[in-house]
């Protein structure tokens, strides 16, 4: 029984509905909406929202959506059967008011579909039940009892097909060097005495007759050409004495004052050392504002100046027949028009460190978007589906929700309450780095920090923190802030409860008038239930305003793993009722991958959560935020 079934355009227009169990479909349709059309996830046609199951099918054509829904604990077979026939006869019954693309047209329209889809319904359901029962296949009907018993008959010496096959495939150069020790191999089955031949009752088929000619040839004529492959090997002249040695130009101790790049500290003094580090921090970074990620490297500025030279070897009537061999008319794109340049670009995708699960779904979602819609005339299906990915790649990396922590601090502010952020990860993806590099953000922007130590397991975790704050408090001394202390390090050892720590730290943060608070987490495995289980508890307890996971760019597949376990473990082990789950992205080592930047759309696309800040380097500068066009353009550069 299906609970609703509603056509309405991609403007928004609702053309017809049927009405079945459900009381209204404006809720589930509307989650469909904002969760798979606007995102540009629409691989698989099927959408679950509560306890409904939502099928539907896309126009491009005429740019209307076909949705069924039904109780996801249903099986219903006749469902797709259904979807495509309502298709069919809504677009042939109505093409003309459809034809007109006007929103008044479609309002003043009648569209009269009730009795065609119950027609429809009640045949859909007809065909599911008489559909007639599989049948066991007979030896008769198999292959194997197709084949002759001569091909069955194996003799003692001969190759399988597959093996003699593949001997075909060598070089002339091995065969001839190979063929006395080959057949000398061959050779026993006849000498053995069997009975090979028509005049004992086998029959040789084509390939042996072949195969024995050929074995006889190389007998007779293979010494010969061993000795002459042999004579000229002998004839290469060969250098005499020994080479000189070659002399590098970096190689060699003459210049060790020139690979010593250290500086000794003035007078003598580590603080000395120190100011000069700062200066160097300071020069980049201007006024706490972070930059948008740059994926463009020196290799696009030459491809870009040698395209601009004409090319030489190109013909002009060859670039003609080039450019007028992918036009296709003013026609309808079909799956068969998409599926070569699909797959090309499904494994470009792969190839840039895409997972291959999500590029699979990418290249599904665009294909739904593309199948049917009417090109140009000069437009080729090349062009146009690489732009409708692009266009979805963007659309992904823009999720719904955007954060902005600035304007989230100043909120708190005013209701004089510390904002809290909590980092958590995998082992050894540089949650503490990134976690002192936004400390030195939110410095430069007015804001004081308290960090509070929560990785009560690595050992150094909480050395590592202390060198951090105290190189952030020579950064931001007290005296050039009226004696107020921008950065302190909350901690209290090694072996304590994480959640206990942080929870001592927000309120010391209450009391001290500290503006956020950034709690740093043990690396944990995904795998591991306890630590995961510690974490939602950390989570739970505390109630923080960010939860934001921080994952390495280098990762391909492991990525989705990774965000879908922490994200099921935080549902998992919570306690609350509405269970915290990961709010936002912090992608590092952005500097390290080049252009394959596909672990930016794996991470979005799986979570549909945002990516706050890209790590780009070492310093406390290196902090960008994602540019999305950026990304895109690097992911599509061949």
């Amino acid at each position: 029984m299906l609970d609703f079934f509603t056509i309405f355009s991609k403007g928004g227009l609702v053309l017809w509905c049927f009405q079945g169990v459900s009381d209204s479909c404006t809720g589930p349709v509307n989650a469909l909406i904002r969760s798979v059309l606007l995102q540009e996830r629409g691989g698989n046609n099927s959408f679950t929202h509560e306890a409904l199951t939502l099928k539907y099918k896309l126009d491009n054509q005429f740019e209307l959506v076909f949705v069924v829904g039904f109780q996801k604990i249903l099986t219903l077979t006749y469902v797709d059967k259904l979807i495509d026939d309502v298709h069919r006869l809504f677009r042939d019954k109505y093409r003309t008011e459809i034809q007109q693309q006007s929103a008044l047209s479609l309002l003043n329209g009648t569209f009269d579909f009730q009795n065609d889809f119950l027609r429809l319904l009640r045949e859909a359901e007809e065909s599911s039940k008489i559909r007639a029962p599989t049948t066991m296949k007979k030896f008769e009907d198999s292959e194997k009892a197709k084949k002759p018993v001569r091909s069955m008959i194996e003799t003692r010496g001969e190759k399988p097909k597959e093996k003699a096959k593949s001997s075909k495939k060598k070089g002339a150069k091995k065969e001839g060097s190979d063929g006395p020790l080959a057949t000398s191999k061959a050779v026993p089955a006849e000498k053995s005495g069997l009975p090979v031949g028509p005049e004992n009752g086998i029959e040789l088929s084509k390939e042996e007759l072949i195969r024995r000619k050929r074995e006889e040839f190389i007998q007779k004529h293979g010494r010969g050409m061993e000795k002459s492959n042999k004579s000229a090997k002998s004839d290469a002249p060969k250098e005499k004495g020994k080479k000189a040695p070659r002399v590098w130009e970096l190689g060699g101790c003459a210049n060790q004052e020139a690979l010593d790049y250290s500086s000794p500290a003035a007078n003598g003094s580590p603080e000395a050392a120190l100011s000069e580090d700062i200066n160097l921090i300071r020069g980049t970074g201007p006024g706490g504002q972070l930059q948008d990620l740059d994926c463009s490297s020196s290799d696009d500025e030459g491809a870009a100046q040698n395209s601009t030279k004409p090319s030489v070897t190109k013909g002009t009537l060859g670039g003609m027949f080039g450019m007028l061999k992918g036009l296709v008319g003013s026609k309808s794109l079909s799956r068969e028009d998409m599926e070569s340049v699909l797959d090309k670009m499904r494994d470009h995708l792969i190839a840039k460190n895409v997972a291959a699960d999500i590029a699979v779904q990418l290249c599904e979602s665009v294909a739904n978007k593309l199948e049917g819609k009417v090109m140009g005339t000069f437009s080729t299906v090349t062009s146009t589906v690489k732009q409708a990915l692009q266009e979805s790649l963007v659309q992904i990396l823009q999720p719904q929700r955007r954060v902005d922590m600035l304007r989230d601090i100043m909120d708190a502010q005013r209701r004089q309450r510390p904002y809290v952020v909590t980092f958590c990860g995998v082992n050894g993806v540089g949650k503490s780095t990134n976690l002192a590099k936004i400390s030195f953000w939110l410095l430069e922007n007015g804001f004081s920090v308290l960090i509070a130590a929560c990785d009560t397991f690595r050992a150094g975790a909480v050395e590592q923190l202390r060198t951090h704050t105290r190189r952030l408090s020579a950064l931001h001394p007290p005296e050039k802030h009226g004696g107020r202390t921008m950065v302190q390090l909350f901690e209290k050892g090694y072996g304590k409860d994480a959640a206990g720590i942080a929870m001592e730290a927000i309120a010391f943060a209450r009391n001290q008038g500290f503006d956020v608070v950034l709690v740093d987490t043990a690396g944990r495995m995904q795998d591991n239930a306890p630590l995961m289980t510690a974490l939602a508890k950390l989570i739970t307890v505390n109630t923080p305003d960010l939860v934001l996971f921080v994952g390495e760019a280098l990762v391909g597949n492991e990525a989705v793993d990774q965000l879908v376990k922490f994200n099921r473990a935080l549902a998992d082990h919570s306690m609350a009722q509405t269970p915290r789950l990961i709010d936002g992205i912090v992608l590092t080592k952005f500097d390290t991958i080049d252009d394959k930047v596909g672990a930016a759309i794996s991470m979005t696309y799986i979570t549909s959560k945002p990516i706050v800040f890209v790590g780009t380097g070492q310093t406390y500068c290196d902090l960008r935020s994602l540019n999305a066009k950026a990304v895109v353009a690097a992911l599509m550069k061949a």
